[in-house]
């Protein structure tokens, strides 16, 4: 992904609470030399908020600072529906601004929530934990701030359970509500009888959700996930045109990438992976039009296929062979990319509606061999 900006100010001022402040300072100024910091919690106890100001925290002692991210459905520095492992450099001032930020290494899990194939989820994310810690192993001494999704019952909390004992948490920070039922349990709830070493060797750090109140009267914690989703969509794509291109509205931006020309990639160079769903062989290309697909690179040495951005696919020349893919991806990576991924990330609404016509990404503007 190139790396880029988008600014959308969501929230008022941030006012971290000064339990959070001396949370965040005791994991940066402890005995651990570059501390495993897991934040997790139930929705809407500010576990994002957090883990942002502890990377800003940590960034006062550090010039990096690793930041993976599990939450698939709210991600905090690349779009939705990515797993991914971001290194930061730079202290983020104004927590309620967004950021699109390039990953080191991520995955496109192709879907806002885990419950459909946790078993992927999961091999995702000790993928990314296994690539820090060979980043580890060759001396780049980075700390690491991973934040959770805010599923904390059922699978969601045997998913958590397994990440906690496949992760090496040097602190595992728990934001709590004031309804003690929608919480984790007390303690290191992952660990089993007779985990009493795996119990010395992480601290536990239990920290209050701030008010519903707190950042400002007229902003309760709530947010509206869906358009803070599209927001990172937006923001990822705008990224497809010089920075200092003035598109200042998302009108501007929905005709821009209805003008922008779009890369011609060869059907022949690609496989097409439909994920969590079975698609008809006939039905590949209709399905796929229209739609938001990850890029990614497969490779014989590794598994796993690694994800280098997202793209639309604007239209489809079956006669030609030919796929047009609208995305931010330079040329010299695109090159590489041999899979699409299909998932169920969704171009948002508000880029379909261009001068009032038909939108130029529907299924009518597949150019087929009839």
């Amino acid at each position: 992904m190139a790396a880029a900006s988008e600014t959308e100010s969501l929230q008022p001022e941030i006012i971290i609470p000064d339990e959070w402040s001396n949370a965040a300072g005791a994991i940066a100024s402890g005995a651990v030399s570059f501390p495993i910091a897991f934040v997790c919690g139930p929705k809407n106890s500010g576990k994002t908020t957090f883990a942002r100001h502890l990377v800003n925290v940590l960034l006062q002692r550090h010039k990096r600072v690793a930041f993976l991210d599990t939450d698939v459905g709210q991600t905090e520095f690349t779009p939705p529906g990515l797993l991914a492992l971001t290194v930061i450099d730079k202290i983020t001032p104004d927590l309620t601004i967004p950021c699109v930020k390039t990953p080191a290494r991520c995955f496109f899990f192709g879907d806002i929530s885990s419950k459909r194939d946790p078993t992927t989820y999961l091999t995702y994310i000790k993928a990314l934990y296994d690539h820090y810690m060979e980043t580890e192993i060759q001396g780049a001494g980075l700390p690491l701030v991973i934040n959770t999704p805010g599923w904390v019952k059922g699978i969601g909390y045997e998913i958590l359970v397994e990440m906690l004992r496949y992760i090496s948490a040097t602190h595992v920070v728990k934001l709590q509500r004031p309804v003690s039922t929608k919480n984790l349990p007390d303690g290191a709830f992952w660990l089993n009888e007779g985990d009493a070493d795996a119990d010395a060797v992480t601290t536990v750090i239990e920290i209050n959700a701030p008010p519903q109140n707190h950042f400002s009267s007229s902003a309760p914690m709530r947010k509206d996930a869906r358009l803070l989703r599209d927001l990172r969509v937006m923001a990822y794509f705008r990224q497809c045109f010089p920075s200092d291109m003035i598109i200042s509205t998302i009108k501007e931006l929905s005709h821009a990438l209805a003008a922008h020309p779009p890369y011609e990639i060869p059907i022949s160079s690609v496989k097409i992976k439909h994920l969590h769903c079975q698609v008809a062989t006939t039905e590949t290309f209709y399905s796929l039009n229209a739609t938001i697909v990850g890029l990614a690179i497969s490779s014989a040495s590794e598994q796993l296929p690694q994800c280098v951005g997202l793209g639309i696919v604007r239209a489809i020349d079956t006669f030609k062979g030919l796929l047009y893919v609208i995305t931010p991806v330079p040329p010299q990576i695109l090159e590489d990319v041999d899979l699409l991924l299909q998932g169920f990330i969704q171009i948002p609404t508000s880029l379909l509606q261009v001068q009032g016509c038909i939108s130029p990404y529907l299924s009518s503007n597949v150019l087929s061999t009839n």
